[in-house]
């Protein structure tokens, strides 16, 4: 089959990342069109373009501060209707937030704080080479930030949350993709109930999950914190995790405190649960795939994000009605098609906890690395890495991203469970659930069970119980959380 790459540069046209991705994924599905990318003209940017067969002439002279569209279609003809498409996109008109035309944006910090001079924060979602700069104009003007960007290098990282620190300013990031501020919901992030439990978390899924369980059985979230996934290593020391502990130590409306991560280096986990042994306040501590660490008087240790919500809700059972399906166990591997990094990790520490033997993109530790496992091992990918976004959406945005592998592993002899997440919320793809049914829809009668947690609240706009029931209908077992999921997999499959 021929294809068609065409490429258009607009100079000194900037969007953040999220909304690249949302124009992405429209342009990509129009029919002839074979894949499609909108990214920022940076040498990373350019180099990923250029592996997923989307850059040309036109796109390699890009600068740093100029769009690329990339995209490859089966005609000529279908490609320059797809760009007059992205076109009409990017010149659609943007609403305030009292209905009328946008006229003007704020293109720097300094000029975003004169349009609103009481904010306390600022969002920071640029490619990763500008990420730190802009953060730091932000500290310097006396606002806390958050950084969405990734490839961020991790010396730069170091730097700015150590002149942070001195600024009595938090960042929150890099690579943060999940924070929730006096109830107000930041990129990936969930609608839920306001309480007195806080959560500090080196992920976003891990945030999600422990959030949205915490609320859909009652209780309710005062702040959620995101730190980024390097913040407990060596290198960097904790910084943001201190710092969050003490501004959650320090609030008032804060009763109970949850920390999410995998494990920490040693030396930084030695100090952060010193800084959590001086609190009054109680502590749930879940560095998954960690045993249980020596803790301070005041902390629990979870091995599962469901039992670290529980031990936040004060014992509470989530899923306690729950009755796992009468099923017979099948010979055969559990296949895990994860979107959220965490929520793959997790999976990881069960079933290396039951004694299997697991391999995955991301291992968790005692698991092997994908590329080196056998056909015995099961196999836990991580949809979400690098390898899998590389010019394309995330799974969140984009569930065609999991499409083509989940038909395969579907027909696969050797795989008995295939578990799966479904992450809704802010910035999550309006339907997932239904993206999977469709896909479920042409699978055999004797296919492998397919086994489904869904991270949300009724109150998202996806609305957890209809995702849920669209996923039964499509005959996936969907159980209450991710920790359910894999525990299902495991009395599922037999070797």
């Amino acid at each position: 089959m021929t294809e068609f790459v065409l490429n258009e540069v607009r100079k000194q046209f900037y969007l953040d990342s999220v909304a690249l991705m949302r124009l992405s994924r429209s342009v990509t599905e129009r029919d002839g069109v074979i894949e499609a990318a909108l990214m920022m003209g940076t040498p990373a940017n350019r180099q990923i373009l250029t592996d997923a067969g989307l850059l040309t002439e036109i796109g390699a002279a890009a600068q740093g501060n100029d769009l690329i569209i990339g995209i490859r279609a089966e005609t000529e003809a279908g490609a320059r209707e797809a760009l007059r498409e992205v076109f009409a996109l990017l010149d659609k008109p943007r609403s305030t937030g009292g209905g009328e035309s946008e006229t003007w944006k704020p293109r720097t910090v300094r000029g975003a704080l004169k349009l609103m001079p009481e904010a306390n924060m600022a969002l920071i979602s640029v490619p990763g080479e500008f990420a730190a700069a802009e953060a730091r104009k932000a500290l310097r003007r006396g606002l806390n930030t958050m950084i969405f960007s990734d490839n961020v290098p991790i010396e730069q990282e170091r730097a700015l949350k150590e002149e942070a620190r001195t600024l009595q300013r938090l960042v929150m990031g890099p690579d943060c993709g999940t924070a929730i501020i006096s109830g107000v919901p930041l990129a990936f992030a969930n609608r839920v109930r306001p309480g007195d439990i806080g959560v500090i978390g080196a992920s976003g899924t891990g945030i999600q999950e422990i959030t949205t369980l915490i609320s859909e059985a009652g209780g309710g979230i005062s702040h959620a914190i995101g730190v980024g996934g390097r913040d407990l290593s060596q290198a960097v020391g904790g910084i943001t995790t201190l710092m969050a502990i003490d501004a959650l130590d320090a609030d008032a409306g804060t009763r109970h405190i949850v920390l999410i991560s995998k494990p920490p280096h040693r030396d930084v986990a030695r100090t952060v649960l010193s800084r959590v042994g001086r609190s009054e306040k109680r502590f749930t501590v879940c560095f998954l795939g960690a045993s249980d660490a020596e803790l301070p008087a005041n902390a629990h240790f979870a091995a599962t994000l469901r039992s670290a919500a529980e031990d936040a809700l004060g014992g509470r059972a989530i899923g306690k009605d729950f009755t796992p399906p009468a099923s017979t166990p099948r010979p055969g591997v559990v296949a895990g098609l994860y979107s959220g990094g965490t929520l793959c990790a997790e999976a990881q520490v069960i079933l290396l906890r039951h004694g299997r033997r697991v391999a995955s993109n991301a291992p968790a530790p005692g698991a092997q690395k994908l590329a080196e496992a056998d056909a015995a091992c099961d196999r836990i990918v991580d949809l979400g890495a690098d390898e899998y976004t590389k010019g394309r959406p995330h799974p969140m945005i984009d569930p065609s991203a999991r499409d083509e592998m989940l038909r395969k592993t579907l027909v696969d002899p050797k795989v008995a469970v295939i578990l799966v997440d479904v992450v809704i919320g802010y910035g999550a793809h309006a339907d997932p659930a239904g993206h999977i049914a469709a896909i479920m829809a042409d699978a055999a009668p004797n296919r492998p069970a397919v086994i489904a947690s869904v991270t949300g609240t009724e109150d998202d706009t996806q609305v957890r119980s209809r995702q849920i029931a669209t996923l039964q209908k499509a005959g996936v077992l969907v159980v209450p959380s991710s920790t359910h999921a894999a525990e299902l997999a495991v009395t599922l499959c037999r070797d």
